[in-house]
């Protein structure tokens, strides 16, 4: 008789949860989108990044890791800061687990 695979039926948020991951994984995933927002955004505007770090008062370094979708350590003055450059404003809410 084969084995059943302990995780079919599971949802890949139990499946993350139960590897210890998924806080890690969603954290990425968020910043992914911001990056990916913020990068749309200075392109529809013609923003170059010099420009963009120039706007934000910050360095292109800076700027750089902002937009790094693999660098997680966001905090919410740069985020906004960025929303403010390109004419934006940040919204965050908590949603249940």
């Amino acid at each position: 008789m084969a084995k059943r695979n302990a995780h079919i039926g599971s949802t890949l948020d139990e499946l993350l949860r139960e590897d210890g991951v998924l806080e890690e994984v969603s954290a990425r995933a968020i910043k992914r989108v911001i990056a990916w927002q913020l990068q749309e955004a200075m392109k529809a505007q013609h923003i170059t990044k010099t420009a963009m770090a120039q706007r934000m008062h910050t360095s292109r370094s800076m700027l750089d890791r902002l937009l790094d979708e693999t660098d997680t350590g966001l905090t919410i003055d740069t985020l906004s800061r960025a929303a403010q450059a390109l004419g934006y404003r940040v919204k965050v809410e908590l949603a249940a687990a």
